[in-house]
């Protein structure tokens, strides 16, 4: 396996005596989506801004591919949309991406043709000259993400990128994030069905600190709650509970509302063999529904807290 192209190792940063981060460590490689999953005020923001370079961990190191990220040769491999988007309100669209195109030291028609693609691929082309104070929060976050794209980073770094758009555009920025199979991507979000639709890997971040890491099929089946199959019957008799006990996970079953709830392992798995036993006894079905652990789950399994702060 190559060398992660970037390494965190034991990141801790303070404010006063209070630790936004406290003994962060992961790697991160080249084609990977490494989602941070938490609720605002967990330590993500402060994580990302240490890794881009743009403040220094008060112990620990972070490596992008060898070098510190705050290096010129690093910042050059980065590219970075924070929280609060990053565009000027007095320019336009496209003069927008040609001053970051600048940073990155793209310029004439080369720097124009990247604005212009990169335009088209957000939606915005036909905003493209309009000042950006006219645009919506949702358009200007959608910018703000182009303009981490200008330079066709190695490391994309995003910080909560689709909070404030509409589903169409939110379904538009995942299918970005995903489409360059040689990029490595870290997602910074509080949306569980983003990190769990886009991530190959899942850091759950509490109080500043990871505790828990794994794909987010691993992070479900070590953490959440047991899946559930429940079978609405058109008749019932008392001995439905006890037909179905050996296919249920340590034996949970239950009945009520109508219906009988399962616990499986592997609803998959159990689903043919709990309709082909019910069949088989004569009964007849009106319904069947499998309820699947989430990262939700997960994160109150963990910390007590929903990903909502409630």
């Amino acid at each position: 396996m190559p060398d992660p192209l970037l390494k965190v190792r034991n990141i801790s940063k303070r404010f006063g005596e209070r630790y936004a981060v406290r003994s962060v460590s992961f790697e991160v490689s080249r084609g990977e989506v490494f989602g941070l999953l938490g609720p605002n005020g967990a330590g993500k923001t402060t994580l990302l801004s240490v890794i881009a370079g743009i403040i220094a961990p008060d112990e620990g190191e972070v490596a992008l591919d060898g070098l510190n990220p705050s290096s010129p040769e690093a910042r050059s491999m980065i590219g970075y949309s924070p929280q609060e988007p990053v565009v000027y309100e007095d320019l336009t669209g496209f003069e927008n991406l040609m001053f970051y195109a600048g940073l990155h030291g793209l310029t004439g028609s080369e720097a124009r043709r990247r604005c212009r693609e990169l335009l088209e691929l957000m939606g915005l082309s036909d905003y493209a000259n309009r000042l950006v104070r006219t645009y919506s929060g949702g358009m200007k976050k959608k910018l703000s993400f182009a303009a981490a794209l200008i330079g066709d980073p190695e490391l994309l770094i995003l910080d909560e990128p689709t909070t404030g758009m509409d589903p169409g555009a939110r379904r538009d920025v995942w299918r970005l994030i995903t489409g360059k199979g040689d990029r490595a991507v870290i997602l910074a979000t509080h949306y569980m069905e983003e990190a769990d639709a886009l991530s190959n890997r899942v850091a759950i971040m509490h109080e500043g600190e990871i505790v828990a890491e794994g794909s987010p099929e691993e992070l479900k089946r070590k953490y959440g709650p047991r899946a559930v199959i429940s079978v609405k019957l058109l008749e019932h008799r008392d001995e439905v509970l006890e037909l179905l006990r050996p296919l249920a996970s340590e034996g949970r079953i239950a009945r009520g509302d109508g219906e009988v709830r399962v616990h499986v392992e592997d609803p998959d798995e159990a689903a043919p063999g709990i309709v082909s036993k019910l069949l088989e006894r004569g009964y007849k079905l009106e319904s069947l529904r499998i309820v699947r652990p989430t990262l939700e789950d997960v994160f109150l399994r963990l910390t007590g807290r929903r990903l909502s702060g409630e």
